[in-house]
């Protein structure tokens, strides 16, 4: 297997302000994570440097006026954009650096160089939409690289599994009428944040059918996740037979991350990954793109990243956890909500 990770320190130039927590660290304790495991001494693993997207790139899935509006602020010294995303002067040019980094890992794969790649890049992307930024997001990285794909390469069944413990609104409202693109989210009850990703949320017109969405109880634990995993998505991946597969691998459902509360143990991660690429290796001649989202604490980063990016490599990781105590309630809760979305999702798919 070779694996490509695309990566620049060029990532930090975006600041977000002390405390905050998607901050150049992230990404600093990831690759001190990889270098430890020793993974850049694998033949089979390669650091590539990014290129930049064009406007005309990220015009693929985003309104000209809302780049020129980031463009604007950046050059206007930084501060908010919406409610909640911080950018600094620098942060244009970085979020176009980390679209293109997005590009650059798909392409690296569909081209044949690389069986799969690993885009490390920030700042991240699946909260952001046609015409506005969200939730630390500027640009839609993982949406840009997938339209790529579809307008570039002519392809037409592109799978996006979003494992972020948050939904990725932006993701999903871009590619919400349209069959070219499955979007499958398993995320935490999004009724706090960010007010998309219900059970009866299923596309529209030709999109209908194209959108999966498995909010879970807070504290569901590994069980429940697995279970929807092996009962929903797996099944609805083989019936689509995807041609591309990318993972918005946001890694906040942690229990020791304070962003969000699914109780998730590090365990889960690795086995995740380890199924995509079998689907991927039996589907899609093993073209899988790994881009990272969310995912706040550091401790974890740097050992689960490295884990998964050894997977993707073809060799292994052992990373050590105590598993958070089952909450019975959620347990319950989840059961119940599975049930309801295979009833859902058994209208479009075979489950």
């Amino acid at each position: 297997m070779k694996t490509a990770i695309i990566y620049s320190c060029k990532y930090f130039e975006h600041k977000t302000g002390s405390g905050h927590p998607e901050r150049p660290e992230r990404l600093m304790s990831i690759m001190n994570g990889i270098r430890e495991a020793n993974l850049l001494k694998d033949d089979n693993i390669a650091v590539i440097e990014p290129r930049y997207a064009s406007i005309e790139e990220l015009q693929l899935v985003h309104d000209k006026g809302h780049i020129e509006n980031v463009k604007l602020k950046c050059e206007s010294g930084g501060g908010l954009i919406g409610d909640e995303t911080l950018v600094s002067k620098e942060s244009f040019e970085v979020a176009r650096l980390a679209a293109g980094g997005a590009i650059e890992a798909a392409e690296m794969v569909i081209s044949g160089k690389y069986n799969n790649a690993f885009a490390l890049i920030r700042p991240p992307g699946h909260h952001a939409g046609f015409n506005y930024s969200l939730g630390f997001c500027i640009f839609n990285n993982v949406a840009i690289a997938a339209k790529y794909l579809i307008e570039k390469r002519g392809l037409n069944r592109v799978l996006i599994l979003d494992i972020d413990a948050h939904h990725g609104n932006g993701t999903q409202e871009i590619f919400y009428n349209t069959s070219s693109v499955l979007y499958i989210s398993l995320h935490e009850d999004p009724t706090d944040f960010p007010g998309t990703g219900f059970i009866w949320e299923v596309g529209v017109d030709e999109g209908k059918g194209y959108t999966v969405n498995i909010p879970l109880p807070h504290e569901s634990g590994d069980p429940a996740y697995w279970k929807a995993f092996k009962t929903i998505v797996l099944p609805i991946i083989e019936h689509y037979k995807p041609q591309f597969i990318f993972i918005s691998a946001g890694f906040d459902g942690y229990h020791r991350d304070k962003i969000s509360d699914l109780s998730l143990s590090a365990y889960i991660y690795p086995k995740i990954f380890q199924a995509m690429l079998t689907s991927a290796h039996r589907l899609c001649h093993g073209r899988l793109v790994a881009i990272l989202e969310g995912g706040y604490n550091l401790w974890f980063l740097r050992r689960i990243v490295a884990a998964c990016v050894a997977n993707m490599a073809g060799s292994h990781i052992m990373v050590k956890d105590k598993r958070p105590p089952l909450n019975v309630r959620a347990q319950k809760e989840a059961d119940k909500i599975i049930k309801v979305i295979r009833k859902v999702q058994s209208r479009y798919w075979s489950l």
